[in-house]
């Protein structure tokens, strides 16, 4: 199996490393628009070869799309015109993207739609670029299958074979309820941490307090807001519907604990937080 994955920062080279040294994939291709990430993931030894995107849709059995998905929604269809030019009907292509409903869209009709597997790994960290690659980055978490039913049945098992390789979690849904979802899990929480790393940098001018200070709960509260712009303003606006159904809902939520605070009103907040810890029956 020779595995082609475009894009290899954070999740694509994590992929290309256990996919290799667990033996799905016999030769990694990688594609790196940037020269330096490119000599980079080569020097690393995260794939056995840097080729053009052109090479590597050709070699390939399986091609990766792990880009943000401002760039993978225009790539799909240029890789399932070549697949459809060579009349190469036994590769796969799959995303890796945090939204779904417009990259499932871009394809609908495509003639070579049933060889594209819509996927949402759900493993990251605030890190990017191939030096943020790590081993197990996958194991034990969750993998979203988008639209299932409109790929391959063969193209499908074996995207799920790759997937059961980095020791995932299958979840199956479509398109629109993947992003609903992935808005009140992941997306509100990398805008909430965006707005408090913005608050204490506006407030705390000096910045030496706010290294001192910072005890545990800030750092992880705040731990998102390192997240690369490139990859999440194109998240957050094609996901912008649902994400401001979240925002709004979050607002009001504030306003109650701004509200109660304001009145003194200990039952209150007290209440407020006992119904939040009622999260603990959901994340341990």
């Amino acid at each position: 199996m020779i595995v082609g994955i475009i894009g290899m920062g954070l999740i694509g080279g994590s992929m290309a490393i256990d996919l290799k040294r667990r033996g799905f994939a016999e030769k990694i291709l990688g594609v790196e628009k940037e020269p330096v990430n490119a000599s980079a993931a080569a020097s690393i030894g995260l794939c056995d070869e840097v080729v053009t995107f052109e090479e590597c849709v050709d070699r390939s059995d399986i091609v990766v799309i792990a880009v943000p998905v401002g760039a993978a929604v225009k790539m799909l269809p240029r890789v399932l015109d070549r697949f459809q030019a060579s009349d190469a009907k036994g590769k796969i292509v799959i995303d890796t993207c945090s939204t779904k409903s417009q990259m499932v869209r871009s394809v609908h009709y495509h003639p070579f739609r049933a060889c594209y597997v819509a996927t949402h790994p759900m493993a990251g960290t605030e890190y990017s670029g191939p030096w943020a690659a790590m081993p197990n980055l996958f194991d034990g978490r969750a993998c979203i299958f988008a639209n299932a039913e409109e790929s391959d049945p063969k193209a499908l098992a074996t995207v799920e074979k790759l997937y059961d390789t980095l020791n995932m979690r299958p979840t199956y849904m479509n398109a629109e309820n993947h992003d609903v979802h992935t808005a009140y899990v992941s997306h509100i929480s990398h805008v909430t941490s965006f707005a408090l790393a913005l608050t204490v940098l506006d407030k705390e001018k000096d910045e030496k307090h706010i290294f001192d200070l910072a005890s545990g709960g800030f750092s992880s509260t705040v731990r998102l807001a390192k997240s690369s712009p490139d990859m999440w303003v194109p998240i957050l606006t094609q996901n912008r519907e649902n994400v401001l159904k979240v925002i709004d809902t979050y607002l009001e939520k504030m306003r109650e604990f701004r509200d109660a605070i304001e009145d003194f009103d200990s039952e209150k907040i007290e209440s407020l937080i006992c119904d939040a810890n009622r999260i603990k029956k959901i994340i341990r």
